[in-house]
This record gives structure tokens, C-alpha cells and sequence, in this order.
């Protein structure tokens, strides 16, 4: 390994070849008497844990709100300068409990390491990092990371640049220790992360000797999922006096949740989403995305297909997270779409279904948003969309909750129609054990002399489908078919009558040559639907052909013309191999 810089060696402390610990100072045990909190969210800010204007702005800005319960409980106690012992599960918030209290205490001014945080893996300790400085985003704050695995010499660089938090693996730690690049000397707090994970990867030595080698006025935090033995001896050793928090976990919140999840074609989210809710009909609905600006653009677009979606998160002001979640509570919309931000304090009884339209990052996420369903003894619906890159992350999570999440296939456009038909039959039902048709009777009478009564029936019920889908029908077959790619160079429009109406690919190839004066040679793909028409047209001449098609009649109808969204392939190509579909034309024959 290289050496490291001369000026590093002069910080070095005394170890021999066989080191002991130094013999800790004495210290009281820690009291048995546990505070434990069973993990329900109480309405509390981080606003009201001690924190300063800044970090607390900081928090608000990154969509939180409400403290998880080893938050609430460490952040006030870190802040008041005690040891502490937290006991939670992986993915409960700890890291937010130590970095919060760890950035508020830095002295800026001074550029050595000042906070101490020991990680079992240098995936961990990569992730601490980037999340303590998502924290401190907007300062001057020096976060270095050191792990194994990773070339020494560029440490050596970043720790003699200064560093007001170092964040690493014992077994690292301890190696620039002893070669005497990172000192202690200005250590005032030092946390262990997952400290029984450490213990269970062979790192007792090396945390008995790290610790040994800390200030003797300094602050300790022990964060661990359990209690072992030798995690509570190593709290005697060094601890002074803690506070013990353990949380319950609240592994109830499953019991009521049924979960599932659908894998999802990059870039077909959306599509997805709609399906599901058309399949699944829920009631009121809460949706999670990752981001405010997903927030928004998702719930525009719902709107857009004919759902009553609201936003909610951390940009809006209180008045208006007030009038949103008013017409939720009120059932004047269906949807919330939603950052982690409405995860934290919500309290709504009736919600059936929780949507995670983004892979929650970590357990903790994904519990509490679940959560808002199956309470009050009610049963709910938890649904997660994820790509193939994301379901790692799924089997991370199942394996934290201890039950599987079961797969579901993407609901085909012959699943939805078949879901709305049975609707539509609950609704009749519905409707005739009510007796609301006695104004009707009189016209079924009258027609019953010409007709079977059965087919009168029939024939009301075609008008009343078509009258209440017939409109949303075109409106998804457009979403399905608008979303093919054109070829190089090539525009598709949209043509909005089709093969019902008579339209051929002569109409078209007609029309476009005569009006716009473009080459038949130059149009491309023709695709003739059922209500409506794609064209492919050059890029070139698009907006020429649109406006020449818009002033002049096809087969003696005006019609609608516009340029076609041009996304990734249909859903139906990308989630099956075999071919079926609609028949492609160009101006000589179909395309196969």
C-alpha cells in the first residue's frame, strides 16, 4: 500500500504490534429502564425537535415532515449532548436520527474531523454519506467517505483537504488510524451504524480499539436492530449514562394489506397506471411518486385521462394542502398523488387502495405509505409498479418485511373492458333492486308488442354502454396506438375517423397529395383503426400537411388532424413476443 504523506505521520497515534484497547474511562452502566415506542406517528414537526432554522429547512425542502418515531425520540436526546442506544429495524429513518443532530453541532470553522461514523459495509457507508449531505446541501459541510475496496492514495487526498465528518467501515478506519492519516483529536460525537451487523462481520476488535482511541469528552450512539450481548457490553464499556429507545415495530399494518406488485416496460409507467386503475376501481386512492415535479406531471396527466387526481406535496402552501386534502376527504376526488410528504401524519380512514407508482428507497418508506390502507379494521390494497432494474429493491423490501409481495400481470385492454362490463352489471343491479325504472315501463310495454322483451333489454343496455364507454373506448385505443415510434425522419399524425367511417389508405394518400402537395412516394406507414387513423408523414412536411388536411373534407367529412405523441412502443408489443394487431399500410399494401 503507498504511504501516506509525511505531514499525516506527526497525528499518529502510539500503536504497537500487539495493541491492547486503552483502558476506557470509567463510565456508568447503562440503566435497563427502556423507553419503548410503538411506532405510530405522532403530528410533531421536526420543527419541535430542536433543530435549527436551517437544518429544519433543509428537512422541509428534501418532503419531510413528520419525524419516524426513532427520529422523534433521538434527535431531541443527541441534541442535548447524551449517549444514546437506539433500537430499530433497517429502514426505520436512522440515518436522518444521528445526521441531523451531527450537522447542526459542526463548527465550519474548523476543518478537522469533528463526528465519527462507523458503518458494517462500504455500501452503507456510501449511502450515509450522500444522505447526511443531502442534509447539509448549501453549506460548506466536508463529508469524506473511506472503505475498502477503494484506492487509499485518494483518501489520503481527501482527508489532508480537511473533513468535518468522516464516514467509514471499522476495518478501514482503523487502518488510517494507524498510519496516522485521520485523528481523533476533534472528535466530539461518534455513532455506530447497524452496530450488530459489525459485530456479526468479525469487527469486535476493531471497534473495541477505534472507540478505545476517541476523546474522552465525546458523545456515543449505538443504532442497532437488536440487542445481542456483546453490542450491550460494549455499551457498558463506553457508553455514558445513555438514553435506551427501542421501537416496536408496527408489523400489523400488513396483516390487513393485500400486496402486489406489476413489472412494467421502461418508460410505460403511465399506461400501466391507468390500466390498473380502470382494472381495479378503486375508491379513494393514494399514489406515491418520488418527486414534486412526478407529483405534479403524473396527476396532470390523470386529468387529462378523466380521473379526479390532486397533487400533494412539500411546494404547496398550507392552504392549499388543506383544500386538497379536503376534496379527498370529501370524495370530491378519487386520487392523491403524493411525495413521501402525505406518508407522514395522514390520517384517513377510508383509503382502499396505496399505489407506489416509484419503488419507495428503503422499508421504512414503504411500510408507512402502505400503511394508509387497511385500518380501522378494514381490509386494502397495497400495488407497486417496478422496471426490471428495480426489483432488487422489491426482494429487499419483501425480505425486511417478512412476506412475499405477489406478482400481477398488466391488465390487458380485453381485461378492462371484461372488469367495466361486470360493473356495469353491479350498477343494473343495483338499479333494479332500487325499482328506479318505473317511468320506462310504459315505453317497454309499447315496444314489447314488436320486439322480445329480452331484446328490448339488450338493446337499452347496448345504447347505455355505448353512451357511458364508447368515448373512453377511442380515447384508449388513441393511447394505445399513439405511442408507436414513427420512422427516421417521419411525423405521424393523427387522423381522427377510421375504418367505420369508410376511410381507405387511398383516402389519404389522396388527400395529402392533392391538398399538401407532398410525393406519395414520401408517405409512410398508414394505420387504419376501427374510430381513428395514424399517418406517417416527413418531418419536414408536417405541419403543412396537418394544416392542409384540417381546411379540406375527407370523404365529405371534416375531421380532426393533429401530430400523434410519439413515446416508446405500444404496451401490448413491449409486454408480448407474438404478433397480432392491427393491420399496417403503406400507399402499396400492408407492412408485416
Amino acid at each position: 500500500m503507498p504511504k501516506p504523506p509525511n505531514s499525516f505521520k506527526k497525528n499518529a497515534p502510539e500503536f504497537h504490534k500487539k495493541k491492547k484497547s486503552k483502558s476506557a474511562p470509567e463510565v456508568t452502566a447503562p440503566s435497563h429502564k427502556v423507553e419503548e415506542v410503538e411506532e405510530v406517528y405522532e403530528l410533531v414537526s421536526f420543527n419541535d425537535l430542536g433543530l435549527n432554522a436551517n437544518i429544519a429547512k433543509a428537512v422541509s425542502d428534501l418532503g419531510f415532515e413528520t419525524p419516524t418515531p426513532i427520529q422523534a425520540k433521538a434527535i431531541p436526546v443527541l441534541i442535548s449532548g447524551r449517549d444514546l442506544i437506539g433500537q430499530a429495524q433497517t429502514g426505520t429513518g436512522k440515518t436522518a436520527a444521528f445526521a441531523l443532530p451531527i450537522v447542526q453541532s459542526m463548527d465550519m470553522s474548523l476543518m478537522e474531523p469533528q463526528a465519527l461514523i462507523l458503518a458494517p459495509t462500504r455500501e452503507l457507508a456510501i449511502q450515509v454519506a450522500g444522505g447526511i449531505y443531502e442534509f447539509a446541501k448549501g453549506s460548506n459541510l466536508r463529508i469524506v467517505p473511506v472503505y475498502g475496496g477503494q484506492p487509499i492514495d485518494r483518501q489520503f487526498r481527501s482527508l489532508r483537504a480537511g473533513a468535518h465528518i468522516v464516514v467509514g467501515t471499522p476495518g478501514r478506519i482503523l487502518d488510517h488510524l494507524r498510519r496516522g492519516s485521520l485523528s481523533f483529536a476533534a472528535v466530539k460525537m461518534c455513532v455506530l451504524d447497524e452496530a450488530d451487523e459489525m459485530l456479526a462481520l468479525g469487527f469486535a476488535e476493531d471497534l473495541d480499539s477505534i472507540l478505545a482511541e476517541l476523546p474522552a469528552q465525546r458523545q456515543l450512539a449505538f443504532f442497532s436492530a437488536t440487542m445481542p450481548p456483546r453490542i450491550l457490553a460494549l455499551t457498558k464499556k463506553f457508553l455514558h449514562d445513555p438514553v435506551h429507545v427501542a421501537i416496536k415495530s408496527k408489523q400489523r399494518t400488513l396483516d390487513t394489506t393485500n400486496q402486489t406488485y406489476y413489472e412494467v416496460p421502461n418508460g410505460k409507467k403511465r399506461e400501466a397506471l391507468a390500466r390498473v386503475l380502470d382494472m381495479e376501481t378503486p375508491g379513494a386512492t393514494i399514489v406515491f411518486c418520488r418527486t414534486r415535479a412526478d407529483c405534479n406531471d403524473l396527476s396532470e396527466d390523470l386529468r387529462i385521462r378523466g380521473y379526479n387526481a390532486d397533487a400533494l406535496h412539500g411546494d404547496m402552501n398550507q392552504a392549499e394542502r388543506d383544500r386538497v386534502m379536503r376534496r379527498f376527504r370529501e370524495g370530491q376526488s378519487d386520487l392523491l398523488i403524493a411525495t413521501d410528504v402525505a406518508a407522514r401524519g395522514l390520517d384517513i380512514d377510508h383509503v382502499t387502495h396505496v399505489i407506489n407508482y416509484d419503488i419507495p428507497w428503503d422499508v421504512e418508506q414503504y411500510i408507512h405509505r402502505i400503511g394508509r390502507t387497511g385500518r380501522a379494521g378494514r381490509s386494502g390494497d397495497a400495488i407497486t409498479l417496478v422496471t426490471g432494474r428495480e426489483r432488487q429493491q422489491l426482494r429487499n423490501i419483501e425480505r425486511m418485511i417478512g412476506s412475499t409481495i405477489k406478482p400481477a400481470r398488466i391488465p390487458t385492454a380485453a381485461d378492462i373492458v371484461a372488469r367495466r362490463q361486470e360493473v356495469f352489471q353491479d350498477t343494473l343491479r343495483e338499479t333494479l333492486a332500487a325499482g328506479e325504472y318505473s317511468n320506462f315501463l310504459a315505453s317497454v310495454n309499447q315496444l314489447a308488442d314488436e320486439f322480445d322483451t329480452t331484446e328490448i333489454a339488450a338493446a337499452a343496455l347496448h345504447m347505455l354502454w355505448q353512451s357511458q364507454h364508447s368515448a373512453a373506448a377511442n380515447v384508449a385505443e388513441e393511447m394505445a396506438h399513439d405511442g408507436e415510434q414513427p420512422e427516421l425522419g417521419m411525423s405521424r399524425l393523427f387522423i381522427g375517423m377510421g375504418r367505420q367511417d369508410g376511410l381507405r389508405p387511398g383516402d389519404l394518400v389522396g388527400a395529402i397529395t392533392n391538398e399538401a402537395g407532398i410525393n406519395g412516394q414520401a408517405i409512410g406507414v398508414i394505420d387504419i383503426l376501427d374510430n381513428m387513423s395514424f399517418v406517417e408523414v416527413p418531418s419536414a412536411s408536417a405541419e403543412k400537411v396537418v394544416m392542409a388536411l384540417r381546411n379540406t373534407k375527407i370523404r365529405n367529412r371534416v375531421v380532426n388532424v393533429k401530430l400523434a405523441r410519439a413515446n416508446e412502443q405500444p404496451m401490448e408489443q413491449e409486454m408480448s413476443r407474438g404478433g397480432g394487431g392491427k393491420g399496417k399500410f403503406r400507399k402499396d399494401g400492408p407492412r408485416r
